[in-house]
């Protein structure tokens, strides 16, 4: 499953800041595959990539892993739609009476 929304993101990427988010998210995500968290430096990678993403740390994790530094998110410039075929009839909405 995790694969197929990398795929899909990949193939159809974020045009806003959220394409920042996603590649922490695809970084986490490729961790988890390759089961990279079982260990303490990838735990240590996966909180970092943690550290950077919405609300950041807990202050929980703050105090379980005080030397993290947060992984460097990506600043997205573009705003340009690349194909404008992506917007497809998934999107479409059904009016229901």
């Amino acid at each position: 499953m995790l694969k197929k929304i990398i795929e899909h993101f990949d193939n159809y990427p974020f045009i806003t800041q959220k394409y920042g988010d996603y590649l922490l998210f695809r970084e986490a995500v490729i961790l988890i595959l390759r089961k990279e968290h079982l260990t303490l430096a990838g735990l240590e990678k996966f909180v970092a990539i943690k550290a950077s993403m919405n609300l950041g740390l807990s202050k929980k994790l703050e105090q379980t892993f005080p030397n993290i530094i947060p992984k460097v998110r990506l600043l997205i410039c573009t705003t340009e739609i690349p194909n404008p075929f992506w917007i497809n009839i998934s999107y479409c909405w059904k009016i229901a009476r």
